[in-house]
């Protein structure tokens, strides 16, 4: 019986032991991959250096959007690989670009096949971007929501930040967005000018790697903290407004 195993990928640069060693030695194993991007699965496979060679392995993307379809033929070259793999009776691996496949990218629809075609569905421990960023933002890790992407233009990020403040509020739960490394000073200084003064908003960068950053304060600590610069990373931003102990002042 066929099984799809989920990879996880290290979401910084020379992090490959933030991989568990269980996972590379599954990883090693297989020759069929699916993927989110080719070139990133094969530097990563490649660096597991495995008993074949990289040429003589499969790597097929999935696209940006794919919309999973009911039994029958899949509707690009990813799930028509899958298929014929699994009738075949061969393994599987699914990768992210970086972190868990799956989360925050178009690996779900992938999974979601292999359940219709009764494949068994094995996820393995890695990095997760997201869930680092919670577990080290001290916010509420028992009712969080992840967002993706925010708008693009300070207007529209403006409302969506005050929008998600008022769930938080109102569900007493931790709002998580992502964003590209060059967009994050902006990200910053909007969420400053935009939230309530006692609104926790947490930043984490380079999650895992050399220059990572991870910082939770409220807005007005913010402010008055002078760390109003940040590095074009990769980063996870939090937003909270439940927890009465960081409206504390800085220093008591």
């Amino acid at each position: 019986m066929s099984t799809l195993y989920l990879i996880p990928c290290p979401i910084a640069e020379n992090a490959l032991h933030t991989v568990a060693p269980y996972a590379q030695v599954i990883a090693r194993q297989l020759d069929i991959f699916i993927v989110e991007r080719a070139k990133t699965a094969r530097h990563f496979i490649k660096s597991l250096t495995p008993s074949r060679p990289i040429q003589e392995m499969v790597f097929v993307e999935l696209p940006p959007h794919p919309q999973p379809l009911p039994f029958g033929e899949g509707s690009n070259e990813a799930e028509q690989v899958f298929r014929e793999a699994i009738k075949a009776g061969k393994n599987v691996g699914l990768l992210s670009e970086a972190g868990c496949p799956g989360v925050a990218d178009p690996g779900a629809s992938i999974v979601a096949l292999a359940h219709r075609e009764g494949v068994k569905v094995v996820p393995l421990v890695g990095p997760s971007s997201i869930l680092l960023a919670l577990m080290a933002s001290g916010m509420n890790g028992q009712r969080f929501s992840f967002h993706g992407y925010l708008p693009p233009k300070r207007p529209e990020l403006a409302k969506e930040l005050r929008r998600l403040e008022n769930l938080s509020r109102q569900h007493d739960q931790t709002q998580i967005f992502i964003e590209t490394p060059y967009r994050s000073q902006m990200v910053l200084e909007v969420a400053l000018e935009s939230l309530q003064p006692t609104t926790l908003f947490g930043v984490a960068q380079d999650l895992t790697g050399e220059a990572e950053f991870i910082c939770t304060l409220s807005v007005k600590d913010w402010n008055k903290s002078g760390r109003k610069t940040l590095e074009k990373l990769p980063g996870v931003f939090l937003v909270y407004c439940g927890n009465k102990e960081f409206f504390k002042p800085i220093g008591h």
